[in-house]
């Protein structure tokens, strides 16, 4: 039997009120539908053929956004048990989330579907901003306007409110990639303060709950989600200004970030009260170095950033990327069980290679997953409901494992050992500071 037949995503439609019966405008939520068969933080709830409740949608503003109930096919959080393996994490995520017409968020959508995972979609703000509304952008440092990726057409803005719908009401997480992607110069994020971060965020939420009045299309369907309470986390352009942006984040109550670049494959940490989930450095075939984990960084390795190179280098370049992931997985996946971020953008640098790469990374730690209940793709907050479940001691001796290190006597043996051993260390710290 396959993944999908035992994890089948529950049937939505391309609008996200059709079925649901509008209650109008209002801040007050609408019905929510019955819970899903309980299971584990991962694995999705099976469609089982009988009427699903009827939802109320309630329109937010001028109904660009609504509350629509619990967002559909979500996990049950489970808590490790003495002695319990812990899972294998894999989250896949996107930068900017824009469907510009090459039908990669609709392909992503579909791989994610076909095998019961979720993924999350870091929304840049302006992707639903048209063009000759941009003065409605104030960019800290910057002109007017300004933006270092393009403004989308009106045919790519509907295209992408499209997708964004569809990919909530399957499951997968709406973050943010902010707005104007400013990497360089005197105006680049890396220069921001915390108050030109709050700005921004609040610009880049102001674009994605106000699109109708922004274009006009008032009788389009809404976003099905308070984007208020759905925003969670978000990665920066290029992976810089982090340390500015996180006390920012931790006043909005974000609950975690995933800009910082570099990361290990080891078990995270909160900086600042905000769980820090960089990108990792995962094994780079036929390098003594390693490489970023997100296909970016291996198009600056293979063609030094060149996004159409020769192509009679693609076969190779492709089976090294794919090759990379998959290998990070299986270190983290037979040794500490360390959560396993993976970044991309939806773009055919050097004839699409990196985006079938990633699919069939995808596919191959999918198929694991077939086999083994112990892996979960999972969306970043997903991935942290189940962090603030777990006893923080457990997680504490999780930490104890280097990259590439399994665990002493086995895991059954570390992990009942975990609380006792990570309560003594923390009395001979405190017997030491004194």
């Amino acid at each position: 039997m396959s993944l999908m037949s035992r994890r089948a995503l529950l049937t939505t439609t391309a609008g996200a009120a059709a079925g649901l019966a509008v209650a109008g405008c209002g801040s007050q939520k609408g019905e929510k539908a019955a819970p899903p068969p309980a299971r584990k933080t991962g694995e999705k709830s099976g469609a089982s053929g009988a009427h699903q409740p009827e939802n109320t949608v309630t329109l937010i503003g001028d109904g660009s956004t609504a509350h629509t109930g619990a967002q559909p096919n979500q996990p049950t959080v489970d808590r490790l048990q003495p002695g319990q393996t812990p899972p294998q994490f894999v989250i896949f995520s996107w930068d900017g989330a824009g469907e510009v017409g090459n039908g990669l968020f609709p392909r992503f959508r579909k791989l994610a579907a076909d095998h019961g995972a979720s993924m999350t979609f870091f929304l840049s703000g302006l992707y639903l901003l048209p063009e000759g509304k941009k003065t409605a952008y104030d960019p800290p440092n910057n002109p007017l306007g300004a933006s270092d990726i393009g403004y989308l057409t009106d045919e790519h803005i509907k295209a992408t409110l499209d997708n964004v719908r569809q990919a909530w009401l399957s499951g997968h997480e709406i973050g943010t990639h902010f707005n104007g992607h400013f990497c360089a110069g005197r105006g680049s994020v890396a220069r921001w303060d915390a108050t030109q971060w709050q700005s921004e965020i609040e610009q880049a939420k102001a674009f994605v709950t106000t699109w109708k009045t922004h274009t006009g299309w008032t009788d389009h369907d809404p976003l099905p989600f308070d984007y208020e309470a759905e925003l969670v986390g978000g990665r920066t352009p290029c992976l810089l200004g982090q340390d500015n942006l996180l006390p920012t984040a931790k006043a909005l109550g974000w609950r975690y970030d995933a800009s910082s670049p570099g990361g290990n494959q080891i078990w995270p940490t909160k900086r600042q009260g905000v769980w820090d989930l960089p990108l990792q450095l995962i094994p780079f075939p036929g390098h003594s170095f390693e490489v970023l984990s997100m296909d970016y960084n291996m198009l600056a390795n293979q063609s030094h950033a060149a996004t159409k190179s020769d192509p009679r280098n693609y076969p190779g370049w492709r089976t090294q990327a794919t090759a990379s992931y998959i290998a990070g997985f299986q270190r983290a996946y037979e040794t500490n069980r360390a959560p396993m971020y993976i970044g991309n953008h939806f773009e055919q640098w050097n004839g699409g290679i990196y985006m079938d790469a990633v699919e069939e990374a995808f596919k191959h730690i999918a198929s694991v997953a077939e086999k083994n209940k112990d892996v979960r793709l999972v969306s970043f907050r997903q991935f942290v409901d189940w962090l603030d479940a777990q006893d923080p001691a457990v997680l504490d001796h999780l930490r104890t494992l280097e990259v590439g290190e399994k665990p002493s006597g086995g895991w059954s043996t570390f992990m009942s050992a975990s609380a006792t051993s990570t309560t003594g260390a923390q009395k001979a710290a405190v017997t030491t500071a004194t």
